[in-house]
C-alpha cells in the first residue's frame, strides 16, 4: 500500500453572490499515482447527491505553478489571487466551478507531497503496469488535463 498525504482545507465557492460559501475539502496525494493530486469535495456540492463526493484529479505540477502564475489550458486552471489566495477553476461538460483557497494551505500540502515523492522522481516510484491504469482512470493526459472522478 502506497503512502498517502491527506490534508483538510477550506474552499470558498466563488459566485456572483456577495457572500462566499465555504465548504470543507480534502487535499489528497497518493504515492501510487505520483504525478497527480486530488481535491475531494463533499457530496453536497454535486448536483447529483446520490453520486457521493466529487473528486477532481490533476497534475501536481499544475497546482505548483499556479501558486506563482496563471497556469492551465485544459479542464483545470489555477492562478494566484493576491498574496494570500489561490483560485482554482474546474470545467466539465456539466458546467464549471471557481473556488478559492488560502495559498498557505496549498503550499503546506505541496511541501508534504514533495517530501514523500520529490519533483522529478515521480516516474521512478510507479510500479510497472500501474501508470497506464491510473492514467486511464483519472483522465490525466498531460499536466493540465483533469476530470471529475467517481467516488473511490
Amino acid at each position: 500500500m502506497s503512502p498517502v498525504v491527506e490534508q483538510p482545507a477550506k474552499a470558498r465557492v466563488v459566485t456572483d453572490s456577495p457572500h462566499l460559501r465555504t465548504i470543507p475539502v480534502i487535499l489528497r496525494y497518493d504515492g501510487a499515482d505520483p504525478l497527480a493530486l486530488r481535491i475531494v469535495f463533499p457530496p453536497e456540492v454535486s448536483q447529483d447527491r446520490e453520486r457521493g463526493e466529487v473528486v477532481w484529479a490533476f497534475a501536481r505540477e499544475l497546482l505548483d505553478s499556479g501558486l506563482r502564475m496563471p497556469s492551465g489550458d485544459g479542464d483545470v486552471h489555477v492562478w494566484p489571487c493576491g498574496r494570500a489566495q489561490t483560485v482554482v477553476e474546474f470545467h466539465s461538460p456539466d458546467g464549471f466551478a471557481v473556488v478559492q483557497f488560502d495559498s498557505a494551505a496549498l503550499r503546506r500540502f505541496l511541501k508534504r507531497s514533495y517530501a514523500m515523492v520529490p519533483a522529478g522522481q515521480e516516474r521512478h516510484d510507479i510500479e510497472p503496469g500501474t501508470a497506464t491504469e491510473l492514467t486511464d482512470l483519472t483522465g490525466l493526459t498531460g499536466p493540465t488535463k483533469a476530470r471529475p472522478l467517481p467516488h473511490t
